[in-house]
């Protein structure tokens, strides 16, 4: 679950946090705001779910108050964002669904905060195309139907694009776009989209290769990096690591194991330092700098970083 909300979490505009009322905040709640704040979600809506299980006011200010201070202590405006009261499972049982109806009114009071909370970011629509492979179809009579979150630029039916990362780059014509079932002509920055491929067999394509305009990135497996290396409070380590360190490197959606090499003069990396290190992947991945990726090891987050060079 939380290498999925890495790979998604990567692309986000806003987040809704849903926490129980009666348990109050969990210990993955606080992986949920960290693994947010790491790859700057930029605003955030809380939910607060099975209100129906707690009918003591007072009782639900003080999860809502405790909330506001583990926002705000990782960064996030916690007396700004908004908090909406909900009971899921019943507006999903209910029959009336309506604005005024007892339970559904709580989720349309979420959605108006997330409309009136998260704006629409601008779109790099002007930049070269990429995409991130979240997943891939084989459709019968079809061919091959992969999808994601367009990153950046714009990618119409026709255009030839290129397969980069974890393999051999290859080329391939797009020959449909398609979003929630509707077929369009373009798939723009944002748009969640699945995209028909020609001639591309679903085999040799996966998750964590990403399709992109011809020429406009290639695949490298060493980079310099700046990594927050997680304090034990955090959730990460509670050792120092050392050169040849081998954890997982979560790049956009994809994970791969690569070994660290610290800068000279340097032994050990305490949890809660900020360190530059160099990078070497044991597979090429699609990567540019700038681009923010997640360290972790044995299931958990130990540290997030953003690329400074790509060297290789």
């Amino acid at each position: 679950y939380i290498k999925n909300m890495i790979t998604g979490a990567a692309q986000m505009d806003g987040a809704i946090l849903v926490v129980s009322a009666p348990d109050g905040p969990m210990p993955q709640t606080r992986e949920h705001i960290l693994l947010a704040r790491q790859v700057e979600v930029p605003r955030m809506v809380v939910a607060l779910n099975k209100v129906d299980m707690l009918d003591d006011e007072e009782l639900l200010e003080l999860v809502e108050l405790e909330m506001r201070e583990l926002l705000s202590e990782y960064g996030f405006p916690g007396d700004d964002i908004p908090f909406v009261r909900v009971s899921a499972l019943n507006a999903l049982e209910s029959d009336d669904k309506g604005r005024d109806s007892e339970w559904g009114k709580g989720i349309w009071e979420l959605m108006d905060a997330v409309d009136e909370y998260v704006p629409v970011p601008d779109r790099p629509k002007d930049q070269p195309f990429l995409m991130p492979v979240e997943d891939v179809f084989g459709i019968k009579g079809r061919g091959t139907v992969v999808t994601g979150r367009v990153e950046k630029g714009i990618v119409n039916v026709g255009d030839e694009i290129e397969v980069v990362g974890l393999k051999e780059t290859y080329k391939t014509i797009v020959t449909g776009v398609e979003m929630f079932h509707k077929t369009l002509a373009t798939g723009e920055p944002g748009d969640a989209v699945g995209l028909l491929l020609r001639g591309v067999d679903r085999d040799d394509i996966e998750r964590g290769q990403v399709l992109a305009a011809p020429g406009s990135i290639q695949p490298h497996t060493a980079y310099e990096a700046q990594v927050y290396v997680l304090s034990k409070d955090e959730g990460g380590r509670h050792t120092p690591f050392f050169n040849g360190y081998k954890p997982q490197f979560y790049i956009r959606t994809t994970d791969v194991t690569g070994d660290i090499k610290l800068p000279d003069g340097v032994e050990m990396v305490m949890p809660g330092d900020n360190i530059e290190m160099n990078v070497n992947l044991i597979t090429p991945v699609a990567l540019d700098e700038q681009l923010r990726f997640a360290v972790r090891e044995g299931g958990r987050t130990v540290g997030s970083g953003v690329i400074t060079k790509v060297i290789g």
